[in-house]
């Protein structure tokens, strides 16, 4: 009961120049935008979850590490190769995607015929491998990675001085977001997939290559994990169990937007950020777990997830 009502004291003074509970302004902008630019990664990766899922119906367990393969990606191309920031934001999610598009054809493929849970079992078992790979050779520690000259320094908003590279990642993680959504939506392109896996017979009839489409799918999914993990490399540091820190979160998303429900990845991602910035500022205690209180209260009321279809 205290905690419900200092909750609710909280939020009514927001709007007040003073601080309450002893919590300056500066701090509730600056945990509310930290709070934006994680929902942003959310955004995207449920959003490749919620591909993945909603027209190819599996649950991979490796898209955090395909997200980790995005940072590494982009830090290899600057110790190694001399590649900069950003060319390493257009080939690294292509080498990736086109590395997704491998697992899926070669290897996936070959489970389609049995139980769903072969599938689930198997990214899971890829996600462990590919860890247990770069943790061997990078080890566990952190690898900074700088932000590019020209994302540097900080925008005055008048209450608060923001980040550039923080601005920079709400910008294009909300266009990318909008991009794939109107392409799976609004296209012909996304109505064929969408029917392709509800009816690929008839689908193929057509002349329509369907297990193509799949693949393209997958390593969609897959470049937009590492497209996501290029953006975080400056922001978190890159390391091999980055993806599998990211990745429980991300279920969550997709399970309280709605599985296979792209509109419901991205919203839910956005307003579940903002709702675990808020909660640091507010009761830093349930700051960690207010994800997954907010997914079983919406178990409980909507098992399909709040932008999900009833079966």
């Amino acid at each position: 009961m205290n905690l419900m009502r200092k909750a609710i004291l909280s939020i009514a003074v927001l709007g007040f120049d003073g601080p309450m509970f002893d919590i300056p302004l500066q701090v509730l902008y600056g945990q509310l935008t930290i709070g934006l630019v994680n929902g942003c990664f959310y955004a995207m990766l449920s959003l490749g979850l919620a591909l993945i899922f909603g027209l190819l119906n599996i649950i991979n367990f490796a898209h955090g590490a395909l997200y980790m393969l995005g940072a590494f990606g982009v830090y290899l191309g600057m110790q190694k190769l001399g590649v900069n920031y950003w060319w390493s934001l257009l080939f690294v999610p292509v080498v990736v995607g086109a590395f997704g598009a491998f697992i899926e054809r070669f290897l996936l493929r070959r489970l389609s015929g049995l139980d769903h849970l072969y599938g689930l079992l198997f990214t899971f078992g890829l996600a462990l491998a590919l860890e247990g790979i770069f943790r061997d050779i990078y080890g566990s520690a952190g690898l900074p990675y700088p932000t590019p000259p020209e994302l540097r320094g900080l925008v005055d908003l008048g209450f608060m001085r923001l980040p550039l590279y923080r601005i920079w990642i709400v910008g294009v993680s909300l266009f990318m977001c909008v991009a794939i959504w109107f392409l799976i939506e609004r296209t012909h392109l996304g109505s064929y997939l969408r029917a392709g896996t509800e009816n690929s017979r008839t689908v193929q009839a057509l002349g329509i290559n369907v297990p193509l489409m799949i693949t393209l799918v997958y390593a969609l999914g897959a470049a937009l994990a590492a497209f996501a993990g290029v953006l975080a490399a400056p922001i978190y540091q890159v390391q091999p169990l980055m993806g599998s820190n990211i990745l429980i979160v991300t279920f969550a998303v997709v399970v309280i937007g709605g599985l296979g429900s792209t509109a419901g990845a991205i919203a839910t991602g956005l307003a579940l950020g903002v709702i675990e910035g808020l909660s640091k500022v507010i009761y830093p205690e349930i700051s960690s777990t207010i994800v997954f209180i907010v997914m079983a209260f919406v178990l409980l009321l909507r098992p399909a997830g709040l932008f999900g279809r009833e079966a």
